[in-house]
């Protein structure tokens, strides 16, 4: 089967750009969403004349596609015997060979491109309204001053160390109630994170708007949402608002969404090199690695045409027959990691770190309910999984088949005419400035500097903030992202605290030319934080382990844009950041600060005279 087949998932419409490009996402599209729609109506008359007989048939078919003397999804069959009737798709198994070779960065590019399943990510806290020609650095900020009344430590957040008895615990900079910031979801527990605040209108005007509004925010948040899934609540604002999305989706930026009777996909581009989402596991949080991709194309490629049920053993036994070489191509890059004590074999350890790649894989298969339950125990062979295949062929954003290398499908998947490319920017990251954009884009964002992004705060009802050095469309609900700040949480409120801290004592006077960014000496990271593990309480493993929380804090930082890493591994630090922190004292007390000048010269010499 061709991979734009299921590109566009269960109505097999193909997908690809006249102009060439691929993603899955882009204008000149317009005679394929057409044929979608009217294909998906098709399916749902058939669905209300008789689900049961295509069932049915379906059943009938997967029946066919099994090997003679086996029954689908009972068991019969050895897991260990053979791999019959499962073969895999040649574009996604290209592509696990494309992720196994590839590093850890551009393996992340990588699943960004190919399966444009990330989140968007937007700062919280509302926007400071200034004139756009003012710097972030020395505008109005959104920063909240810390609490010092007594307050409960309920969120798990840092709270101020009690030196003496008097003292009071401090928590939550500006946070506000949630779960941990780092991997929190809050469209788990919120589908409708809108609908108090804007459908509570009691003359009912307001009403489509708002649901519009829902829908969008809830695409833009999870690109794959299914009927009977966490966010089953919206499902049905977005098929009764299908026409308009699509056309808003394409028209704003670029996006193809396909919407089925029991799914809605929206198409994302990619955010080309340097730029991606990684992907993590959903449970614990931690990040793909090259091998882990490279598992989940692997099983993805079988998965496409697998039977409805299918035994657990049977498709690890499909993925070794499909791609025995995938390991040895997948181990460069992680056996640094691996146990190679004396009383674990290098044998040993490569089987653990092949299971665990094979574990994340398959749990995010199963977040993305292309699978259902997996087995508790990963040696239980014979337990049967639930695979939809429909979910399957919608996970692949664009046919790598039609890319020369992993470094050209990167490149494919964002390209766009400039407005698209810009405003994909605007949806989808933190903040835009003007000097990382090439010079086409930059233009854009010049003419369309208002237009263009009150649009898509429209859109997404999210605020713009203009400054000197771009755009930033903020999302004070912290609901519209992936990861908040300010944000509930010891990691999340560690970071404001440390970036708080970095504008004050390296922002630029105005008139100095930094060239946007700020270098930051690593000192001063190193004592910032030491001075915010004194000052607070911090976890144990925080407590024990320095480099951990510096880490951790940079990492959060940098993912959110407002600090960078140089080549020469030095640290910047970027102008947004400048919103968290107080703002400027553009006079400050003279002959004080790191800036200061005299302020009196120096009284020149006595003039010389008949009377000196």
């Amino acid at each position: 089967m061709e991979q734009q087949e299921y590109a566009v998932g269960a109505t097999r419409v193909a997908a690809g750009r006249p102009d060439g490009r691929t993603g899955g996402a882009g204008r000149g599209t317009a005679d394929a969403v057409l044929a979608v729609r009217e294909a998906e109506r098709e399916v749902e008359r058939s669905v209300e004349r008789g689900a049961e007989g295509e069932v049915e048939r379906e059943a009938e078919r997967d029946c066919e596609a099994e090997p003679v003397g086996t029954v689908a999804g009972s068991g019969a069959d050895d897991p260990q015997t053979s791999a019959e009737g499962l073969s895999p798709d040649p574009g996604l198994l290209r592509l696990a060979h494309w992720f196994a070779a590839a590093t850890p960065g551009t393996a992340d590019d990588l699943c960004t491109a190919s399966f444009g399943l990330y989140p968007a990510r937007h700062l919280g806290a509302a926007a400071a309204p200034a004139d756009p020609a003012v710097s972030w650095w020395h505008g109005p900020t959104a920063h909240a001053a810390v609490p010092r009344a007594r307050e409960a430590r309920t969120d798990g957040g840092l709270r101020r160390a009690r030196r003496d008895a008097a003292a009071l615990p401090v928590v939550r900079s500006g946070a506000k109630q949630g779960g941990p910031g780092r991997h929190r979801r809050p469209e788990r527990t919120r589908a409708l994170p809108d609908a108090p605040r804007d459908v509570q209108d009691r003359s009912g005007e307001g009403l489509p708007d708002a649901e519009r509004r829902i829908a969008a925010r809830l695409l833009l948040a999870h690109p794959l949402v299914t009927a009977s899934g966490p966010h089953a609540d919206g499902f049905p604002l977005i098929r009764r608002h299908r026409d308009w999305l699509t056309e808003r989706f394409d028209t704003l930026l670029g996006y193809r969404l396909v919407i089925g009777p029991w799914h809605a996909r929206l198409f994302k581009a990619g955010l080309g090199p340097g730029a991606a989402r990684r992907l993590e596991h959903p449970a614990t949080g931690a990040p793909f690695t090259p091998a882990g991709y490279a598992r989940l194309a692997l099983a993805l490629a079988l998965l496409v045409d697998a039977p409805e049920q299918l035994p657990y053993g049977r498709l690890v036994q499909a993925m070794r027959a499909a791609a025995p070489d995938l390991a040895a191509e997948g181990t460069p890059t992680g056996t640094a990691a691996l146990d190679t004590s004396p009383e674990t074999s290098l044998d040993a350890a490569l089987d653990a770190a092949l299971d665990a790649s094979l574990d994340m894989a398959l749990a995010a298969l199963a977040d993305w309910q292309v699978l259902g339950e997996l087995p508790a125990d990963p040696g239980d062979t014979a337990f049967v999984l639930t695979v939809d295949r429909e979910l399957a062929r919608a996970v692949p954003a664009g046919p790598p088949a039609l890319a020369d290398d992993a470094a050209d499908l990167i490149r494919r998947a964002a390209e766009a005419e400039p407005g698209t490319a810009v405003r994909r920017l605007l949806a989808e990251t933190p903040a835009v400035l003007a000097t990382d954009l090439p010079e086409d884009q930059r233009e854009w964002l010049r003419e369309h500097r208002l237009s263009g992004p009150a649009a898509l705060a429209e859109f997404l009802g999210l605020e713009a903030e203009l400054r000197a050095e771009g755009v930033a469309l903020l999302d004070p609900a912290a609901e519209l992202t992936d990861l908040a700040l300010p944000g509930a949480g010891t990691l999340a409120q560690a970071a404001l605290l440390l970036v708080e801290r970095l504008v004050e004592e390296v922002r630029p006077l105005p008139g100095e030319d930094t060239g946007g960014d700020v270098a930051i000496p690593d000192a001063l990271i190193d004592g910032v934080l030491g001075d915010i593990a004194d000052d607070h309480d911090l976890p144990a493993r925080y407590l024990a382990d320095r480099t951990a929380l510096r880490r951790d804090a940079l990492d959060l930082l940098h993912r959110l844009g407002l600090i960078t890493l140089t080549p020469r591994a030095t640290w910047l630090l970027r102008p947004p950041a400048a919103r968290y922190a107080p703002a400027p004292d553009l006079r400050p007390t003279p002959g004080t600060g790191r800036h200061s000048r005299p302020t009196t010269p120096t009284p020149p010499p006595p003039r010389e005279g008949p009377h000196t």
